[in-house]
């Protein structure tokens, strides 16, 4: 993925699902790879989150500074609330 604002996007998007469903392993392991992309692919090291209304903050350290993203909390948040909508097309599969 040679976007960082995509990948950043896509790991956002898991982790709040992973963060909603701890038991979720698929979710986790998505959230891990997505994680190892950013880490990897992008050199990003130090990522936490923010949730402030009406956004997500991702702060990173890159290229030896701080950085931050913000994304829209109702774009970051429709898987999650897709799940929730239909819980049963989404089971943890080690269920």
């Amino acid at each position: 993925m040679k976007s960082l604002q995509d990948a950043l996007y896509n790991w956002l998007t898991i982790k709040v699902v992973c963060d909603a469903r701890p038991n979720d392993t698929a979710a986790k392991q998505t959230e891990q790879f997505f994680s190892r992309l950013l880490e990897e692919d992008h050199q990003l090291s130090h990522l936490s989150v923010m949730k402030e209304s009406p956004f997500y903050f991702i702060t990173f350290w890159k290229d030896g500074s701080e950085q931050q993203k913000r994304f829209p909390i109702e774009m970051i948040d429709v898987m999650l609330n897709q799940i929730e909508l239909t819980p049963d097309k989404y089971r943890n599969v080690d269920e």
